[in-house]
């Protein structure tokens, strides 16, 4: 592979509870390793049907709230067409229509561009699935 575009998949535990898990310091450790100080593009994808990529501040209560605003757009009970798993799964196969499983973010001279109080976090409400995937990608 060139070393304009470089790979790695992260495993994630995010256990048997709703989680919010910031995966700044993870994206701003791989990008140290294979951007060389280039500018570029970071893209984050997670292959799996229950889960999204979300930028937001963490540490403040954005993050429960992000969770709380989830279970009232998307309530964990037997309204779902989709049944299997923990009751109220099919919700989890509704999120990434609302958080999507991917984002891509400019990378300036080697280092992610965010804003001050922005974080790369991977939400998940699946209960039944504690070990997540995350695909990350530098284009430079």
């Amino acid at each position: 592979m060139s070393d304009v575009f470089t790979t790695r998949v992260l495993n994630v535990s995010t256990g048997s509870t709703e989680r919010i898990a910031d995966l700044t310091g993870d994206c701003e450790a791989f990008l140290r390793e294979v951007a060389a100080g280039r500018d570029g593009f970071l893209n984050l994808f997670v292959p799996h049907a229950t889960a999204g990529i979300a930028i937001i501040e963490t540490g403040a209560g954005s993050d429960d709230d992000l969770l709380a605003a989830l279970h009232t757009l998307l309530p964990a009970d037997d309204r779902w067409q989709h049944r299997h798993g923990s009751p109220g799964h099919g919700r989890d196969h509704v999120l990434p229509a609302i958080v999507p499983p991917h984002a891509t973010l400019p990378v300036i001279g080697g280092r992610l561009e965010l804003g001050t109080w922005q974080s790369v976090c991977l939400v998940d409400t699946n209960r039944d699935n504690p070990d997540r995937k995350v695909r990350l990608s530098f284009l430079g």
